[in-house]
């Protein structure tokens, strides 16, 4: 090697250095949490993630969100033309062919009705769709009367070799708002970890399931005050898990000392009053979306008892007294 060549050698050899250098930090500059956040199903959904790569973190996250639109199209009683307002229009003439998707998550609903002994009634509305949460308008004591028989989970006719759908009695109408939120999140859990990602948050309202933790950290869910939106009266730390709060402050309205909320007893058609918060965790958020409703149905004492019954889900309820009670599984703060 020359003298010239000997001298430009160490000059190139820096300068690979530099290159190899500055690659590696834009690698590292790309890694990062990546959020987004949209309307759908009536509510905020949220998608956070980390990424090693802002293109496929933003790509993924836009997969998440298309998919809870195609949820919404396809579950939500508010679109004349999805295949649940289909049913609710027909199956009460004839069995209706539904698909794959919203036959099994009617499947599940009947399971949780069973379990709870019909705390937990997808055919709550029949009397529900009577309500108009933002015109402040609810049914009379007759109307209620009149929708009531058709709230019974035992007459939903699901016959799975034909994947059909029929109401056994007139009047009856469904609603998934009790578990279809759930069933989003973890199927936007399912996207992201089709796409290799491994520390993520998914949200859908009240309704949240995390994979991962924060790189030595859980992430942390609030709970929040039932009286006061931006207070939080308790935080928890969870990995691999999924967290549902029901409350009757997310869609109500007050009329004289009265306040009459989403959540139905299916028994009265009448929003129960034992309770002001129910927050479950479990390993699906479409388990714990439905447990919540239960338990807000049930009340404190026996919801608490439910859910003590179960090896797989935890509680923690807010009485109407402000009292905090929780299950076997958990330590109060």
């Amino acid at each position: 090697m020359s003298t010239i060549q000997a001298a430009r050698w160490p000059r190139r050899l820096h300068a690979l250095c530099m290159l190899l250098a500055a690659l590696t930090c834009s690698a590292a500059v790309q890694a990062e949490w990546l959020q987004r956040e949209e309307a759908i199903m009536g509510t905020r959904c949220a998608v956070e993630l980390w990424s090693e790569d802002r293109k496929a973190g933003e790509a993924a996250m836009e997969a998440v969100l298309a998919e809870m639109r195609r949820i919404d199209a396809l579950m939500s009683t508010y679109k004349p033309d999805s295949e649940i307002s289909l049913v609710n229009a027909e199956a009460g003439k004839r069995p209706v062919a539904v698909s794959a998707e919203l036959f099994s998550l009617l499947e599940t609903s009947q399971q949780y009705s069973k379990l709870s002994s019909g705390a937990f009634d997808i055919t709550y509305a029949s009397v529900g769709y009577l309500y108009d949460y933002r015109a402040h308008q609810r049914p009379d004591d007759a109307a209620v009367a009149a929708a009531l028989p058709g709230v019974d989970y035992r007459q939903l006719k699901l016959d799975p070799a034909r994947r059909t759908v029929s109401f056994g009695k007139p009047g009856m109408r469904i609603d998934l708002g009790g578990i279809a939120k759930g069933h989003a999140v973890d199927r936007g859990i399912e996207v992201l970890k089709a796409r290799g990602v491994s520390r993520a948050m998914v949200n859908a309202g009240g309704d949240t399931r995390v994979i991962g933790d924060r790189f030595g950290k859980p992430w942390v869910i609030g709970i929040r005050h039932p009286d006061r939106k931006d207070e939080v009266v308790m935080r928890i730390p969870l990995e691999d898990a999924a967290f549902s709060t029901s409350g009757d402050y997310e869609r109500y309205f007050d009329e004289d000392g009265v306040r009459h909320h989403h959540i139905l007893d299916p028994k009265t058609g009448r929003s129960p009053h034992a309770l002001r918060s129910v927050t479950i965790i479990a390993s699906t958020a479409t388990r714990t979306d439905g447990l919540t409703k239960t338990v807000f149905i049930l009340g404190p004492e026996k919801g608490i008892e439910f859910i003590n019954g179960l090896t797989d889900a935890d509680a923690i309820v807010i009485a109407a007294d402000g009292k905090v009670s929780y299950s076997r599984g958990l330590t109060p703060p």
